[in-house]
């Protein structure tokens, strides 16, 4: 699978990930990194990341982990975040990276491929470029087979 291919079309893809400037770093089986950069358009009042641009980067990185974890099978599914869950920890500053993990790929698609259908969580954590997590987060991820 040429993940690096799938990487750079994010941003044509999901035209608000373009519009953020969210970078794909890393994607692969169950896990991807997307980083936040760091502009002053994206910060709040009190001059860190703004909350809404903290929740974006948590849940492209749960959509490039779902993608990495289901990428051979991407035109036979359609996906849908159900719901997510945002815990802000410390005052993001700077570039945040925010790495999303799905526990369990291939339980997922023996459940799609059993049952049509599947939910999972997608865990996501966000880090400064200290490397202090800022930010936690969880999406809940909904996909079903084709018709």
């Amino acid at each position: 699978m040429d993940y690096d291919a799938i990487k750079s079309g994010f941003a044509q893809a999901i035209p608000f990930v373009k519009f953020l400037g969210l970078e794909f770093l890393e994607l692969g089986p169950g896990t991807a990194t997307v980083r936040l950069p760091e502009r002053p358009d994206l910060t709040n009042h009190v001059g860190s990341q703004h909350a809404g641009a903290l929740f974006t980067v948590a849940e492209a990185a749960s959509g490039g982990a779902f993608v990495g974890s289901f990428a051979e099978r991407l035109g036979e599914v359609t996906p849908l975040a159900k719901a997510a869950r945002i815990d802000y920890l410390k005052i993001a500053k700077g570039p945040i990276d925010a790495t999303g993990t799905l526990a369990d790929p291939d339980a997922a698609l023996a459940t799609l491929d059993a049952d049509g259908k599947v939910e999972f969580q997608i865990e996501v954590e966000l880090n400064d470029a200290g490397g202090t997590r800022v930010a936690s987060a969880t999406v809940d991820w909904h996909v079903r087979k084709n018709a």
